[in-house]
């Protein structure tokens, strides 16, 4: 059910999931295509933001501040598994792995490389920093429209 909290939390998270992928990008090699990179990470954040940060609402500003980090690793592992899974995916169509398994493995070791692209000042500020102020917000609004 739409509430306030949940389209601000939706609002909120779709801002930290873009400007996230606009901090990683300059991390990324040179002459990497990004397409809708960051667009598709704000609707990831759009959707983490409304699901995970809208469900949690309610229970206190401390725990607003942890719901909002936990928004955040929300945002990132799913951005991580789609964008490490559409890599493997057409890496085994070029034939690059031997088996499933491999393919796995390689999808792994993706997420992990691109997942230490992410341990940089800026974005560990936008995500860390911007969770807990969009936490603390969408707790205000809980509040302020019930």
């Amino acid at each position: 059910m739409p509430t306030a909290a949940r389209i601000f939390g939706a609002l909120c998270f779709a801002v930290i999931g873009f400007l996230g992928a606009e901090a990683v990008k300059p991390m990324m090699p040179e002459g990497t295509q990004f397409g809708y990179f960051s667009l598709v990470m704000a609707a990831i954040g759009a959707a983490c933001g409304w699901s995970v940060m809208g469900g949690l609402v309610g229970r206190g500003y401390g725990v607003a501040i942890s719901s909002g980090w936990r928004t955040s690793a929300t945002l990132v592992f799913f951005g991580l598994l789609l964008f490490s899974g559409r890599e493997m995916i057409l890496r085994s169509i070029h034939r690059r792995y031997h088996g499933p398994v491999e393919a796995l493995q390689g999808m792994v070791a993706l997420a992990t490389e691109y997942g230490r692209l992410l341990l940089n000042t800026q974005d560990l500020v936008i995500l860390i920093g911007g969770g807990a102020l969009a936490g603390l917000l969408v707790e205000w609004i809980s509040r302020r429209w019930r």
